[in-house]
Protein backbone atom coordinates (compact mmCIF):
# COMPACT_ATOMS: atom_id res chain seq x y z
CA UNK A 1 0.00 0.00 0.00
CA UNK A 2 1.23 3.48 -0.82
CA UNK A 3 1.20 5.74 2.20
CA UNK A 4 1.82 8.80 0.07
CA UNK A 5 -0.94 7.91 -2.32
CA UNK A 6 -3.29 7.82 0.57
CA UNK A 7 -1.94 10.90 2.24
CA UNK A 8 -2.63 12.84 -0.87
CA UNK A 9 -6.24 12.10 -1.19
CA UNK A 10 -7.13 14.65 1.44
CA UNK A 11 -7.09 17.46 1.00
CA UNK A 12 -6.82 17.45 -2.76
CA UNK A 13 -4.39 14.64 -2.62
CA UNK A 14 -3.35 12.14 -5.27
CA UNK A 15 -4.28 8.49 -5.30
CA UNK A 16 -2.68 6.98 -8.35
CA UNK A 17 -4.93 4.85 -10.52
CA UNK A 18 -2.77 3.92 -13.44
CA UNK A 19 -5.02 3.89 -16.41
CA UNK A 20 -8.31 2.79 -14.91
CA UNK A 21 -11.13 4.51 -13.10
CA UNK A 22 -10.93 4.91 -9.38
CA UNK A 23 -13.68 4.41 -6.91
CA UNK A 24 -15.17 7.84 -7.28
CA UNK A 25 -17.22 7.92 -10.45
CA UNK A 26 -20.26 8.24 -8.21
CA UNK A 27 -20.23 12.00 -8.61
CA UNK A 28 -21.90 11.56 -11.97
CA UNK A 29 -25.14 10.44 -10.29
CA UNK A 30 -27.37 12.24 -7.77
CA UNK A 31 -26.89 11.27 -4.12
CA UNK A 32 -28.22 12.30 -0.78
CA UNK A 33 -26.37 14.59 1.59
CA UNK A 34 -25.89 11.67 3.92
CA UNK A 35 -24.36 9.59 1.16
CA UNK A 36 -22.11 12.53 0.16
CA UNK A 37 -20.88 12.77 3.73
CA UNK A 38 -20.25 9.04 3.88
CA UNK A 39 -18.33 9.10 0.61
CA UNK A 40 -16.22 12.01 1.77
CA UNK A 41 -15.33 10.10 4.94
CA UNK A 42 -14.58 7.05 2.86
CA UNK A 43 -12.27 9.09 0.64
CA UNK A 44 -10.65 10.50 3.74
CA UNK A 45 -9.57 7.09 4.94
CA UNK A 46 -9.06 5.56 1.53
CA UNK A 47 -6.44 8.17 1.26
CA UNK A 48 -5.11 6.43 4.29
CA UNK A 49 -5.49 3.14 2.56
CA UNK A 50 -2.15 3.98 1.10
CA UNK A 51 -1.04 6.77 3.42
CA UNK A 52 -3.49 5.51 5.72
CA UNK A 53 -4.35 3.33 2.77
CA UNK A 54 -6.58 8.60 4.70
CA UNK A 55 -4.78 10.26 1.86
CA UNK A 56 -4.78 10.29 -0.28
CA UNK A 57 -2.20 10.51 0.39
CA UNK A 58 -2.89 7.99 0.00
CA UNK A 59 -1.31 8.11 -1.61
CA UNK A 60 3.79 0.99 1.76
CA UNK A 61 4.84 4.43 1.62
CA UNK A 62 6.82 3.11 -1.24
CA UNK A 63 6.77 1.70 -4.67
CA UNK A 64 10.06 -0.10 -4.95
CA UNK A 65 10.75 -1.96 -8.19
CA UNK A 66 11.65 -5.30 -6.65
CA UNK A 67 10.78 -8.59 -8.36
CA UNK A 68 9.16 -10.99 -5.91
CA UNK A 69 6.63 -13.77 -5.70
CA UNK A 70 3.69 -12.51 -3.67
CA UNK A 71 0.00 -13.35 -3.12
CA UNK A 72 -2.32 -12.22 -5.91
CA UNK A 73 -4.50 -10.45 -3.36
CA UNK A 74 -4.71 -9.58 0.34
CA UNK A 75 -7.61 -8.29 2.44
CA UNK A 76 -7.66 -6.63 5.84
CA UNK A 77 -9.46 -4.22 8.12
CA UNK A 78 -8.32 -1.71 10.69
CA UNK A 79 -8.65 1.87 11.88
CA UNK A 80 -7.04 5.20 11.03
CA UNK A 81 -6.63 8.56 12.74
CA UNK A 82 -6.19 11.59 10.49
CA UNK A 83 -5.61 15.24 11.38
CA UNK A 84 -6.57 17.65 8.58
CA UNK A 85 -7.04 21.42 8.22
CA UNK A 86 -10.57 22.48 7.27
CA UNK A 87 -9.03 23.58 3.96
CA UNK A 88 -5.61 24.77 2.84
CA UNK A 89 -5.05 28.15 4.48
CA UNK A 90 -7.57 27.61 7.26
CA UNK A 91 -6.61 28.28 10.87
CA UNK A 92 -8.86 25.45 12.05
CA UNK A 93 -8.51 21.69 11.76
CA UNK A 94 -10.41 18.53 12.58
CA UNK A 95 -9.53 14.96 13.50
CA UNK A 96 -11.03 11.92 11.82
CA UNK A 97 -11.21 8.45 13.36
CA UNK A 98 -12.21 6.10 10.56
CA UNK A 99 -12.52 2.42 9.72
CA UNK A 100 -9.72 1.42 7.37
CA UNK A 101 -10.12 -1.23 4.67
CA UNK A 102 -6.87 -2.80 3.49
CA UNK A 103 -6.82 -4.26 -0.03
CA UNK A 104 -3.94 -5.33 -2.25
CA UNK A 105 -4.37 -6.80 -5.73
CA UNK A 106 -1.43 -7.61 -7.99
CA UNK A 107 -2.99 -8.31 -11.38
CA UNK A 108 -1.42 -7.73 -14.78
CA UNK A 109 -3.78 -4.86 -15.60
CA UNK A 110 -5.60 -3.87 -12.44
CA UNK A 111 -3.44 -3.39 -9.37
CA UNK A 112 -3.82 -2.04 -5.84
CA UNK A 113 -0.34 -2.05 -4.36
CA UNK A 114 2.13 0.34 -2.69
CA UNK A 115 1.74 2.68 -5.69
CA UNK A 116 -1.99 3.05 -5.04
CA UNK A 117 -4.97 1.74 -7.01
CA UNK A 118 -3.95 1.24 -10.62
CA UNK A 119 -5.36 0.15 -13.96
CA UNK A 120 -2.37 0.11 -16.26
CA UNK A 121 -2.82 1.94 -19.57
CA UNK A 122 0.77 2.32 -20.64
CA UNK A 123 3.93 1.24 -18.88
CA UNK A 124 7.56 1.09 -19.92
CA UNK A 125 10.84 0.94 -18.06
CA UNK A 126 10.96 4.70 -17.43
CA UNK A 127 7.56 6.05 -18.43
CA UNK A 128 3.99 5.19 -17.54
CA UNK A 129 0.60 6.85 -17.84
CA UNK A 130 -2.05 6.45 -15.20
CA UNK A 131 -5.23 7.98 -13.89
CA UNK A 132 -4.76 10.29 -10.91
CA UNK A 133 -7.55 10.61 -8.34
CA UNK A 134 -7.81 13.06 -5.45
CA UNK A 135 -10.51 14.27 -3.08
CA UNK A 136 -11.34 16.84 -0.43
CA UNK A 137 -13.55 16.45 2.62
CA UNK A 138 -16.78 18.42 3.18
CA UNK A 139 -16.98 21.40 5.50
CA UNK A 140 -19.95 22.92 7.28
CA UNK A 141 -19.35 26.64 7.20
CA UNK A 142 -20.99 26.98 10.62
CA UNK A 143 -18.00 25.07 12.01
CA UNK A 144 -15.46 27.47 10.51
CA UNK A 145 -15.03 31.02 11.78
CA UNK A 146 -13.78 32.45 8.49
CA UNK A 147 -16.68 30.96 6.48
CA UNK A 148 -19.52 31.63 8.95
CA UNK A 149 -22.68 32.49 7.00
CA UNK A 150 -21.28 31.22 3.70
CA UNK A 151 -22.45 28.10 1.82
CA UNK A 152 -21.06 24.78 3.01
CA UNK A 153 -18.21 23.22 1.04
CA UNK A 154 -19.28 19.94 -0.54
CA UNK A 155 -16.70 17.17 -0.87
CA UNK A 156 -14.91 17.18 -4.20
CA UNK A 157 -13.37 14.53 -6.37
CA UNK A 158 -10.58 15.07 -8.90
CA UNK A 159 -9.82 12.77 -11.82
CA UNK A 160 -7.32 13.09 -14.64
CA UNK A 161 -4.24 11.70 -16.41
CA UNK A 162 -0.89 11.39 -14.64
CA UNK A 163 2.39 11.01 -16.51
CA UNK A 164 5.19 9.42 -14.47
CA UNK A 165 8.82 9.49 -15.52
CA UNK A 166 11.47 7.51 -13.64
CA UNK A 167 14.51 9.76 -13.26
CA UNK A 168 16.76 7.27 -11.47
CA UNK A 169 16.57 4.11 -9.41
CA UNK A 170 18.66 1.63 -7.48
CA UNK A 171 18.11 -1.65 -5.71
CA UNK A 172 16.18 -0.12 -2.81
CA UNK A 173 15.08 3.26 -4.09
CA UNK A 174 13.41 5.04 -7.00
CA UNK A 175 13.12 8.73 -7.92
CA UNK A 176 10.43 9.81 -10.33
CA UNK A 177 8.65 12.89 -11.62
CA UNK A 178 4.85 12.75 -11.51
CA UNK A 179 2.72 15.14 -13.57
CA UNK A 180 -0.98 14.82 -12.67
CA UNK A 181 -3.62 17.13 -14.14
CA UNK A 182 -7.16 16.60 -12.88
CA UNK A 183 -10.67 17.88 -13.50
CA UNK A 184 -12.53 18.74 -10.29
CA UNK A 185 -16.19 18.02 -9.47
CA UNK A 186 -18.30 18.51 -6.37
CA UNK A 187 -19.95 15.42 -4.87
CA UNK A 188 -23.54 16.44 -4.16
CA UNK A 189 -27.08 16.13 -5.50
CA UNK A 190 -26.32 18.53 -8.36
CA UNK A 191 -22.65 18.08 -9.11
CA UNK A 192 -20.65 21.10 -10.28
CA UNK A 193 -17.58 21.24 -12.48
CA UNK A 194 -14.95 23.15 -10.51
CA UNK A 195 -12.17 23.61 -13.05
CA UNK A 196 -8.86 21.79 -12.81
CA UNK A 197 -5.79 21.29 -10.64
CA UNK A 198 -2.20 20.31 -11.41
CA UNK A 199 0.33 19.07 -8.86
CA UNK A 200 3.71 18.08 -10.33
CA UNK A 201 5.88 16.36 -7.72
CA UNK A 202 9.28 14.78 -7.30
CA UNK A 203 8.66 11.45 -5.61
CA UNK A 204 11.34 9.41 -3.82
CA UNK A 205 10.53 5.85 -2.73
CA UNK A 206 13.01 3.86 -0.72
CA UNK A 207 13.20 0.82 1.48
CA UNK A 208 14.96 1.20 4.83
CA UNK A 209 15.30 -1.97 6.86
CA UNK A 210 11.69 -3.25 7.06
CA UNK A 211 10.14 0.12 6.27
CA UNK A 212 8.83 1.49 2.98
CA UNK A 213 9.48 5.23 3.03
CA UNK A 214 8.20 7.85 0.61
CA UNK A 215 8.97 11.56 0.18
CA UNK A 216 7.12 13.94 -2.15
CA UNK A 217 7.49 17.65 -2.82
CA UNK A 218 6.17 20.04 -5.44
CA UNK A 219 4.07 23.09 -6.36
CA UNK A 220 0.30 23.21 -6.81
CA UNK A 221 -1.75 24.98 -9.48
CA UNK A 222 -5.45 25.46 -10.07
CA UNK A 223 -8.01 27.15 -12.31
CA UNK A 224 -9.92 30.30 -11.39
CA UNK A 225 -13.16 28.38 -10.81
CA UNK A 226 -11.41 25.92 -8.52
CA UNK A 227 -9.83 28.64 -6.42
CA UNK A 228 -13.10 30.61 -6.38
CA UNK A 229 -14.92 27.63 -4.85
CA UNK A 230 -12.63 27.53 -1.84
CA UNK A 231 -11.43 31.14 -1.51
CA UNK A 232 -13.87 33.45 -3.30
CA UNK A 233 -16.24 35.71 -1.36
CA UNK A 234 -19.33 36.94 -3.23
CA UNK A 235 -20.65 40.45 -2.58
CA UNK A 236 -23.72 39.11 -0.74
CA UNK A 237 -21.41 37.10 1.58
CA UNK A 238 -19.16 40.04 2.41
CA UNK A 239 -19.02 41.68 5.82
CA UNK A 240 -16.88 44.20 7.67
CA UNK A 241 -14.50 41.43 8.65
CA UNK A 242 -14.76 39.55 5.35
CA UNK A 243 -14.59 41.76 2.25
CA UNK A 244 -15.68 40.52 -1.15
CA UNK A 245 -12.90 38.73 -2.98
CA UNK A 246 -12.44 37.29 -6.47
CA UNK A 247 -9.91 34.47 -6.52
CA UNK A 248 -7.63 34.12 -9.54
CA UNK A 249 -6.28 30.97 -11.13
CA UNK A 250 -2.63 29.95 -11.24
CA UNK A 251 -0.07 29.13 -8.56
CA UNK A 252 -1.66 27.59 -5.45
CA UNK A 253 1.28 27.06 -3.10
CA UNK A 254 3.39 24.00 -2.36
CA UNK A 255 3.31 20.71 -0.49
CA UNK A 256 5.83 18.38 1.18
CA UNK A 257 4.85 14.90 2.36
CA UNK A 258 6.71 12.09 4.13
CA UNK A 259 5.14 8.67 4.66
CA UNK A 260 6.23 5.28 5.98
CA UNK A 261 4.68 1.83 6.25
CA UNK A 262 5.62 -1.74 7.06
CA UNK A 263 4.24 -5.21 7.69
CA UNK A 264 4.28 -6.62 11.19
CA UNK A 265 3.26 -10.25 10.73
CA UNK A 266 -0.46 -10.17 9.92
CA UNK A 267 -0.65 -6.42 10.52
CA UNK A 268 0.05 -3.38 8.34
CA UNK A 269 1.20 -0.10 9.92
CA UNK A 270 1.24 3.21 8.06
CA UNK A 271 1.83 6.86 8.90
CA UNK A 272 2.41 10.17 7.16
CA UNK A 273 3.09 13.85 7.88
CA UNK A 274 2.48 16.71 5.44
CA UNK A 275 3.47 20.38 5.37
CA UNK A 276 1.27 22.58 3.19
CA UNK A 277 1.85 26.24 2.27
CA UNK A 278 -0.25 28.81 0.42
CA UNK A 279 2.51 31.45 0.57
CA UNK A 280 2.64 33.24 -2.78
CA UNK A 281 -0.59 31.63 -4.00
CA UNK A 282 -2.83 33.69 -6.29
CA UNK A 283 -5.53 33.55 -3.60
CA UNK A 284 -3.26 34.31 -0.63
CA UNK A 285 -4.99 37.68 -0.10
CA UNK A 286 -8.41 36.04 0.32
CA UNK A 287 -10.04 36.83 3.69
CA UNK A 288 -10.67 33.09 3.98
CA UNK A 289 -6.92 32.45 4.18
CA UNK A 290 -6.16 32.78 7.89
CA UNK A 291 -2.67 31.27 7.89
CA UNK A 292 -0.12 30.45 5.25
CA UNK A 293 1.09 27.11 6.56
CA UNK A 294 -0.82 23.98 7.55
CA UNK A 295 0.11 20.50 8.59
CA UNK A 296 -1.69 17.19 8.47
CA UNK A 297 -0.83 13.73 9.71
CA UNK A 298 -2.24 10.24 9.90
CA UNK A 299 -1.66 6.90 11.57
CA UNK A 300 -3.25 3.59 10.57
CA UNK A 301 -3.16 -0.05 11.62
CA UNK A 302 -4.83 -2.88 9.70
CA UNK A 303 -5.14 -6.59 10.41
CA UNK A 304 -4.65 -8.68 7.25
CA UNK A 305 -7.01 -11.61 7.68
CA UNK A 306 -7.16 -13.13 4.18
CA UNK A 307 -4.44 -13.89 1.61
CA UNK A 308 -4.87 -15.68 -1.73
CA UNK A 309 -3.24 -19.03 -2.28
CA UNK A 310 -2.29 -18.00 -5.82
CA UNK A 311 1.04 -16.19 -6.04
CA UNK A 312 2.35 -13.99 -8.81
CA UNK A 313 5.75 -12.65 -9.76
CA UNK A 314 5.51 -8.98 -10.70
CA UNK A 315 7.36 -5.72 -10.32
CA UNK A 316 5.61 -4.48 -7.20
Amino acid sequence: MNVLAAAQVLPAGDVRVIGGGAARNALATPMSTRMSTFISKLMAHQARRAALPLACLLAGALSLPAQATQPLWELGLGAAWVHLPHYRGSDQAHDWLLPLPYAVYRGKIFRATREGARAVLFESQRLDLDLSVAATAPLKSADNRARAGMPDLAPTVEVGPNLNFTLSQGRNWKLDLRLPVRGVFSVQRHSQALGWTASPVLNLDLRWQEWNVGVQAGPLFGSQSNHAYFYGVAAQQASAARPAYRAEGGYAGSRFTVGASRRLGDFWLGTYVRADSVAGARFEASPLVRQRNNWSAGLALSWIFKVSAERVEIED
